[in-house]
């Protein structure tokens, strides 16, 4: 069955994005289970009394959570390690930007360090879960996608999260690397039987905006508050878009590295990679004769 470019107008009639569309939104909730969880108990914590910290209980909850959805075999082995690699890189980040004064986190709680409630690395932790999810969900695959570039720019894109502090900001040349180097990259995924194609540099822009709304939702239920908002709550700015993208970007790397080592990266046979990546094969296999 031919492969669809979502970014083919022609290809869309109402009938047909309506079956796309359902299938896709079952999928993306499926895939979404821990981080509505997360925020679900966001939410139910900002407004009913609790006997003990808040960010105590949500540490417990975020913990029963993993727990329950590994063992009613929601997330896989692999998938909870995965969860804790989010955890564990996300929780050093948020000891260092908490130290700088980039946010803080209000409430009192037993289990902060730092500064930093240990329940805050489950924020990142609900993107690794996403990604690892969806993958298994929409069977993703990519054409054109090279670890070692990725991993290279990943690196520095997480490095600069830190040194911009002292040295000038490089996310913006990072980014264009990103571009560069993704511009013949697509991600495969399936729904309803059919396979679809679309740019993986735009999957990262579009899942970075949504993170940003969920951002500003986290910030309004106090997660977490930026220096501006500590008197009263405002918008969070929308150049975080920018910020979540690369570590959208950077976070899809480690998912990809995984499976890689699991031979699920490549390509289907019916997934149709780009001109450039199709000029690339040719190069190599030239340069093998």
């Amino acid at each position: 069955m031919m492969e669809r470019d979502v970014l083919d107008p022609e290809r869309w009639r109402w009938g047909r994005l309506w079956r796309f569309g359902v299938g896709f939104v079952r999928l993306e909730l499926q895939s979404l289970v821990f981080a509505f969880a997360i925020f679900a108990a966001l939410a139910l914590t900002s407004v009913i009394e609790l006997p003990i910290p808040r960010y105590d209980a949500l540490l417990l909850f975020a913990l029963v959570l993993t727990a329950v959805l590994w063992a009613t075999g929601w997330e896989t082995t692999r998938e909870v390690g995965v969860i804790l690699v989010f955890h564990v890189t996300g929780l050093a980040l948020e000891l260092f930007k908490v130290h700088v004064g980039s946010w803080v986190y209000p409430d009192e709680a037993w289990s902060k360090v730092a500064g930093v409630p240990l329940y805050a690395g489950f924020m990142y932790a609900a993107v690794g879960s996403y990604l690892v999810q969806a993958w298994r969900r929409f069977e993703l695959r990519a054409t054109g996608f090279r670890l070692w570039p990725m991993t290279v720019l990943a690196l520095a894109a997480y490095a600069n999260f830190f040194t911009h502090h002292w040295i000038p900001d490089l996310r913006w040349l990072i980014a264009a690397g990103f571009l560069l180097e993704l511009r013949g990259t697509r991600v495969h995924f399936g729904v309803r039987g059919r396979r679809y194609r679309m740019p993986l540099a735009l999957s990262f822009v579009a899942i970075g905006l949504a993170l940003w709304c969920a951002e500003n939702a986290a910030t309004l239920l106090g997660a977490w508050r930026y220096p501006d908002q500590l008197v009263s709550w405002t918008m969070v700015h929308v150049g975080k878009v920018g910020s979540w993208a690369l570590l959208v970007s950077l976070s899809f790397v480690i998912v990809a590295a995984l499976k890689h080592l699991e031979g699920v990266l490549d390509g289907l046979p019916e997934d149709v990679p780009s001109a450039v990546t199709r000029r690339r094969a040719a190069r190599r296999a030239g340069q093998r004769r």
